[in-house]
């Protein structure tokens, strides 16, 4: 279980980055806890919604997807890829399924 607060000392490596940028790029956008006469923390759902936002403004989407072949064992592809060459690949494997489908129906005429 992870704490509800989140001190000021553990909360930039929360996020994954050094403390200069947590005060510089972060911190300005939370309220401040104090614990005791020194002590500051964060909550962390606060933490949590900045990362949020952050990843919705920066992100990027994933290079790779998935295409799942005949035998059910997923194999990645480069969504950089053409799309002609994406349509090719998937006409290709529509075909090769047709005509699995029609030997399987000739065998039982």
């Amino acid at each position: 279980m992870q704490p509800r607060l989140i001190r000021l000392r553990d909360a930039p490596n929360y996020l994954g980055m050094d403390r200069n940028r947590f005060n510089n790029e972060v911190r300005p956008f939370l309220v401040t806890i104090k614990i005791g006469q020194q002590g500051v923390a964060f909550d962390r759902l606060d933490l949590d919604q900045w990362a949020e936002g952050y990843k919705k403004q920066q992100g990027k989407p994933a290079q790779w997807a998935y295409h799942w072949q005949g035998n059910a064992t997923p194999r990645l592809i480069n969504n950089k890829k053409s799309s002609k060459a994406i349509k090719s690949m998937v006409d290709e494997e529509f075909q090769q399924l047709v005509d699995q489908l029609l030997k399987k129906s000739n065998v039982n005429l």
